[in-house]
């Protein structure tokens, strides 16, 4: 570890002397790289010299000790406990910095969210996924950019798709996709029973502009009239925008604005991401089921988290985690699902380091 501590420091000041390039400063992706570059090892630097400084000390007082008498004795062994503790400390946070980084950590990500399983109350259930989405991405201080929504006749989301950007929204994010399911009685039950619908959830990693290209000659645009509930005409023009990529048969549709171009933008956005998720499933045999693993069928049963509304309950299912606070977290407080989630993660990457 030694060794590589001091391979990342000496890497430290050749991103640092690079970050005061003219040439880097001009370019704006290079500077954005190594900006984040400089961000990480920095961390992990300053953790390692303070833990080499506190080991330091820790066999300086112990040899202090040994030559101490008796009320220096008791004194040291004080300062001997506090020093193990910041060294226990400072050694785990380092193996936890020097975990292999997951190469999405610093993208954006865009979210699909469909109602699934349930009829319109599978709908309604993912406008209510939505929102607490949104509210969450307010209180982790990341922008939220809704890109495409159809809405079902009682005024839930039969699809809505949105841009997060923001620090480490994909660490947080791709938790959460998958099959959502909700317990409770629907808006349309007139009888007070207790209904089981669901919605899924797709996250993929925003692209780069230079991280996929397309050619034109692989895409079919096709441009109708935007829809709303019911299927009645939003629009006199032909504004919305249906993009297939061709050799993968990928579809994209965008409605929401009233420019052509502006629905084209987005289309082509949302295309590439999902060009980008393709590419990386085929380069690593893990990824390669991400998004199978990620929604599946939509079936009530390949549930990731459970949301009981008769008890205010909310339970992930991957991590045995309950909590009877269903409220607070659709209000957007997910913070304590997401810290489970993220820290299994790492307990997960810790134990295939230690083997």
């Amino acid at each position: 570890m030694l060794e590589r501590i001091e391979s990342l420091e000496n890497e430290l000041r050749d991103v640092e002397i690079r970050l005061g390039d003219p040439a880097v400063q001009s370019d704006p992706h290079q500077l954005a790289d190594l900006g984040r570059r400089f961000k990480q090892l920095e961390d992990v630097v300053r953790v390692a010299r303070r833990l080499r400084q506190s080991t330091d000390d820790l066999v300086e007082f112990r040899e202090m000790m040994s030559a101490a008498d008796h009320d220096e004795r008791n004194e040291l062994r004080g300062e001997i406990e506090l020093l193990e503790a910041s060294v226990a400390g400072d050694e785990e946070q380092l193996r936890v910095l020097l975990l292999p980084r997951d190469p999405n950590d610093e993208r954006n990500v865009i979210i699909e969210i469909r109602g699934a399983a349930g009829g319109e109350e599978a709908n309604l259930f993912a406008r209510d996924l939505f929102m607490m989405f949104e509210s969450f991405a307010k209180r982790m201080g990341w922008k939220l950019e809704v890109m495409s929504a159809s809405h079902s006749d009682l005024g839930g989301y039969s699809e809505i798709t949105a841009m997060l950007s923001g620090d480490l929204v994909w660490s947080r994010m791709k938790h959460e996709a998958g099959t959502h399911r909700v317990q409770r009685v629907p808006v349309t039950e007139s009888q007070g029973r207790i209904h089981t619908s669901s919605a899924t959830v797709l996250v993929i990693p925003e692209a780069d502009e230079v991280e996929v290209q397309v050619d034109d000659n692989d895409l079919r645009i096709d441009t109708y009239r935007a829809s709303g509930p019911g299927g009645q005409s939003v629009n006199t023009m032909d504004s919305a925008v249906r993009i297939t990529h061709i050799p993968t048969g990928v579809v994209v549709s965008m409605q929401d604005e009233k420019s052509q171009l502006k629905n084209k933008d987005k289309a082509l956005r949302v295309l590439k991401s999902r060009l980008l998720q393709i590419e990386q499933e085929k380069a690593a045999a893990e990824a390669s089921k991400l998004r199978g693993s990620q929604v599946g069928t939509g079936d009530r049963s390949e549930k990731i988290r459970t949301y009981n509304y008769k008890e205010n309950r909310v339970s992930d299912h991957r991590i045995g985690l309950t909590l009877h606070k269903l409220d607070r977290v659709m209000a957007g407080e997910l913070d304590e699902v997401s810290d489970a989630l993220v820290a299994e993660e790492r307990r997960r990457q810790l134990e295939e380091d230690v083997v």
